[in-house]
């Protein structure tokens, strides 16, 4: 079977290609910007550029790469991050209380970044080979434990913010193809009897402070309410043009821990301003609308469902990202496509757009 295509301009979106670089363009800027304030050796800033790279050839190649290569081996996608998952918390780095990372040399790799994309090569599979019978118990079920799997895995790591990612990628394929209402309905009732279980016996007390603060800032303004309301004052503080990069007070004077992940949007909303938050939501925008598109362009059931999948975790990482900033969500760690901070994203979110260029029909 050949897996390479030869380029082609008529069968690349060069609007989504030149989107994610400019977004990831403005999360450098604005990395840069924080590493200014940590010294003179740009450490975050170098190691995203190396990131970026890897992400840039993996990309390249994902793009040349003819679909039916991903729908052939998604079983070996999912089994692989299944062995990734079960490896880090037995060979994994401790970091904040999760066993999430593994460590070569100074180099970490975060596998649920990776399960991410075996997720949705294998509900794409899954659907492909169902035959469109998605009413049908065992679709919905099947496809509940094979998402299921990955989920008790991860929440062992533990990883809330990626358990919920995982769950919701689930969730929209099942709206998606539409799988049974009453199944979608009971679904949502048994997640709430499991929220009220959960909050009693499974989730950590700083899991919970998150979420205490989160409905009353107050509550905590200098623990854990402390982070959500510096946020708050540095996009405030930004007004229409920012402060420049390099010159926002409460990131470069380090009054947001984790700047440069969970915090990077209100970075640029300090120093870039509202035209900088402006600028961003519009490449996200466009980032969006192209892979939609291609979704609406193919009769694929294995293109439609992965390039939806991608959809997906795009937005809704966006979506918690953004809203915790903000103060609409709980901070859960989530990071921001293409601009936070973290190898391990960067490059498979830029992987997941080279697959989403492999389906794009040669007349688009």
């Amino acid at each position: 079977m050949r897996i390479l295509n030869k380029f082609s301009s008529r069968s690349f979106d060069w609007v989504l290609f030149l989107s994610v670089c400019l977004t990831i363009a403005m999360g450098l800027a604005a990395i840069y910007s924080v590493d200014l304030s940590r010294g003179q050796q740009l450490i975050y800033f170098r190691k995203q550029l190396f990131s970026v790279g890897v992400g840039m050839t993996l990309l390249i190649f994902a793009s040349l790469t003819q679909s039916t290569f991903f729908r052939s081996y998604a079983k070996l996608f999912y089994a692989l991050s299944l062995v990734l998952l079960v490896g880090v918390l037995i060979f994994g780095v401790n970091i904040r209380g999760t066993r999430g990372w593994y460590n070569f040399s100074g180099l970490s790799f975060q596998p649920v970044e990776a399960a991410k994309v075996g997720i949705i090569f294998m509900l794409a599979y899954i659907v492909y080979h169902f035959g469109r019978r998605y009413e049908r118990a065992l679709f919905f079920f099947g496809t509940g434990i094979v998402t299921l799997v990955v989920i008790v895995l991860i929440m062992l790591q533990p990883d809330f913010g990626s358990a919920v990612i995982i769950g919701t990628i689930w969730f929209g394929v099942m709206v998606l193809t539409g799988a049974r209402r009453s199944y979608l309905l009971g679904l949502t009732l048994s997640v709430l009897i499991f929220s009220v279980i959960a909050w009693f016996f499974l989730l950590h007390q700083y899991q919970k402070e998150r979420v205490l603060t989160f409905l009353d800032p107050n509550r905590d303004p200098l623990g854990q309410g402390y982070n959500s309301t510096q946020a708050i004052i540095a996009i405030g503080a930004g007004k229409f043009t920012g402060r420049g990069l390099g010159f926002g007070s409460q990131s470069q004077l380090r009054f947001l821990p984790e700047a440069q992940t969970d915090f990077i949007f209100t970075v640029i909303g300090e120093e870039l301003g509202l035209a900088g938050v402006i600028a961003l939501l519009v490449l996200y925008s466009a980032i969006l609308y192209r892979l939609i598109r291609v979704v609406r362009r193919t009769d694929d059931d294995f293109i439609a469902v992965t390039v939806s999948g991608i959809v997906i975790l795009f937005f809704v990482q966006f979506f918690v990202n953004v809203g915790a900033n903000v103060g609409l969500l709980p901070i859960t760690g989530v990071p921001l496509p293409f601009v936070s901070y973290g190898g391990s994203s960067i490059i498979v979110n830029l992987f997941l757009v080279g697959v989403a260029e492999s389906m794009v029909e040669k007349r688009y």
